[in-house]
């Protein structure tokens, strides 16, 4: 199993430090108490397991999973109930995030790579468009953010912040709000990015327009018109989702894959909730990947998404008492 560097390990660990408080203090309840593996446990470790916002299909499939490896003898080689349900966590991951030793920032092939971030008002889309051209920035990459979210004055203000922060140039200026049409403006922004060989662009996108305008109509517009110019475009389209609303996460998804087509998941705001276990409830409802996961206010907390080192930071140390 590869685990990420002991930094961003510890800093995953501290991010879901409220999630684990949940979900480890319950298991380790339902693990210490005295008696068989009948009905009554199998029901409480549901119950504990949804405790992290996990959701109930995802909750009880797991389950499902550890009746059908006890009956198998599983529980032996792997050490106890504990590493068993770790296990079962782990395979939810196993079509998620990037393999082993992969960056994200080695991915692109097309150029300029062109991403659209979607989703709602206030989940962090701003935050996460800055740190994500600073990684590629990092990485030696030239990279272009559009300001394509004309219709908040906020959103340019922080992604003019962010950009100068991450040391990257800015299409769309403070002129642009209110007046300009979001699709303009990213075509513009790709015209440039083609003219002066950039290797990355990264588009802003409103997440709740001035007008009646439907917002997955806007985000269909943006991308039609993108298409005009490199028929490719976007290849990567990432959903934003803050953690702290829980299985709602779930709806909102479907709602902008259904829209625009997602390809990859970020997911926000871990630190700041007891509900982290949505992102194995994304992993098994949705068959789109979780590419990033954000565990704090620092660059660095926005994470390459690693299921392994996910679960064990989720879960930390599960030994104690088990039921025979």
């Amino acid at each position: 199993m590869v685990l990420l560097d002991n930094l961003r390990f510890s800093r995953l660990r501290d991010g879901l430090s409220k999630t684990r408080d949940s979900i480890r203090g319950k298991l380790r309840e339902v693990f210490s108490r005295a008696g068989p593996t009948d009905e009554t446990f199998w029901e409480s470790l549901e119950e504990a397991l949804l405790a992290g916002d996990i959701g109930a299909a995802t909750s009880a499939e797991i389950v499902r999973r550890m009746r059908e490896a006890l009956k198998r003898g599983e529980r032996q080689r792997l050490g106890g109930l504990g590493e068993l349900v770790r296990e079962e966590m782990r395979k939810l991951f196993v079509n998620g995030g990037l393999a082993p030793g992969q960056r994200i920032e080695d991915s692109p092939a097309a150029r300029p790579y062109v991403i659209m971030v979607v989703g709602v008002n206030g989940v962090g889309k701003t935050t996460t468009i800055g740190k994500l051209a600073h990684r590629y920035k990092a990485s030696g990459k030239r990279v272009l953010v559009a300001a394509a979210d004309t219709f908040r004055a906020a959103a340019h203000e922080q992604l003019e912040t962010w950009s100068q922060r991450a040391g990257v140039e800015l299409i769309g200026t403070g002129s642009h709000r209110g007046v300009a049409d979001p699709a303009a403006v990213a075509f513009d922004a790709l015209t440039a990015a083609v003219s002066r060989k950039c290797d990355v662009m990264i588009i802003d996108t409103a997440g709740r327009l001035h007008t009646k305008t439907n917002l997955m109509d806007e985000l269909k517009k943006i991308k039609r018109v993108l298409q005009k110019q490199v028929p490719e475009a976007p290849h990567d389209i990432l959903l934003v989702l803050d953690a702290s609303i829980g299985q709602n996460a779930i709806e909102q998804a479907r709602q902008f894959d259904s829209a625009v087509g997602v390809t990859g998941i970020v997911v926000t705001k871990l630190d700041g909730t007891a509900k982290g276990g949505v992102v194995l409830a994304i992993s098994r409802d949705l068959t789109i990947p979780v590419k990033f996961i954000g565990v704090g206010e620092q660059i660095e907390d926005l994470q390459p998404f690693d299921g392994n080192a996910f679960v064990e930071a989720l879960l930390g140390d599960m030994s104690g008492n088990e039921p025979s």
